[in-house]
């Protein structure tokens, strides 16, 4: 129903507009108590560079965070990142996480971002909190804030907003009405604009999700995902049917569909049902975190990747790199 209203030709948004300009007030307004010096914005004493976006659901920021990390590494940098770690619930904060942290007390996209890049990742509602945490703990030149767009509590040196390609902005209304968190003209004062998909205009960087081998749960196994039998696809992110028809485009022969809501805690009860032994159950890696402890064999994940075109993407590193070294 949601999807139908902020992406579709429904006109029952009209009903939620007063509750959209609410919600636009309140923004504007604390966003203007730390523009204003009303409230005072925290400075970290190395760069932050901001991953984010101005619509809810997933636009894609893990997969970029990730190649942010693994290029800016490349490159020398000893690299950092924070997060709310949303949908995780820690006994203590900030957390900094180990290969021990559980999802459901990090959240699943910080897990992610750890288990792949291995870099210092720490998670606190409060950024500032996470933040001094690392730096207590390591030597690092840069941090990058994952979905911190509109934490603006958090002074940052660069913003980066991801966009869907495909869907963009709906109808453009605030929540509750649409899909956005901020107005469309923020994208005007951003550093870099990365589009997921679809066709990227002028200024935009057009990123790509490249698909890696079929990763099994259990034992580790890798394989080409097509080589894949009678696949049960699945998926619990902001837009699962992007997955589904990756899927579809590598020739996967898939059997069903299920979906999740975004964040869906899960349990051997709920998924054991979806596919026999014969078949092949198939996941996000997002899913996958949360399901390890109760895996079974026949349980595959996909990891994916960002590919960016090489002119713009040295071209965004470029600047990044000039960025630290200015500051400091």
């Amino acid at each position: 129903m949601i999807d139908r209203i902020w992406f579709g030709h429904s006109r029952l948004y009209l009903l939620l507009l007063p509750f959209s300009w609410l919600y636009g007030l309140i923004t504007w307004l604390i966003r203007f108590s730390y523009r204003s010096g009303l409230r005072a914005a925290w400075r970290s004493p190395i760069p932050i560079v901001v991953v984010g976006n101005l619509t809810v659901g997933g636009n894609g920021k893990t997969p970029i965070v990730i190649w942010l990390v693994e290029q800016l590494k490349m490159r020398g940098f000893q690299v950092g990142v924070v997060s709310r770690g949303y949908y995780g619930k820690s006994g203590k904060y900030p957390l900094i996480l180990s290969h021990y942290t559980k999802p459901e007390e990090a959240g699943d996209e910080p897990v992610v971002i750890f288990q792949r890049t291995g870099v210092p990742v720490a998670v606190a509602p409060k950024r500032k909190e996470a933040i001094k945490a690392l730096l207590k703990k390591y030597p690092l030149d840069l941090l990058i804030a994952d979905d911190g767009l509109q934490h603006f509590a958090l002074k940052r040196d660069f913003e980066l907003v991801v966009i869907d390609g495909i869907r963009r902005f709906g109808n453009a209304c605030l929540l509750p009405a649409g899909p956005m968190r901020e107005k469309i003209t923020r994208l005007h004062s951003v550093d870099a604009i990365i589009i997921n998909g679809g066709e990227a205009k002028k200024e935009e960087i057009l990123m790509q999700l490249r698909a890696s081998k079929a990763v099994n749960l259990v034992t580790g196994e890798k394989k080409p995902v097509e080589e894949l039998i009678s696949v049960i696809a699945m998926a619990g992110i902001g837009h699962p049917d992007r997955f589904f028809i990756m899927l579809a485009q590598l020739g996967v022969n898939i059997i069903k569909t299920q979906i999740f809501s975004d964040h869906q805690h899960y349990t051997l009860s709920i998924l054991l049902p979806l596919a026999k032994k014969s078949q092949s159950l198939c996941m996000t890696e997002k899913d996958a975190v949360k399901c390890k402890a109760f895996a079974q064999t026949n349980w595959w994940y996909l990891p994916i990747s960002a590919d960016f075109p090489f002119v713009q993407s040295q071209k965004l590193l470029a600047s990044i790199e000039e960025l630290c070294h200015r500051i400091c």
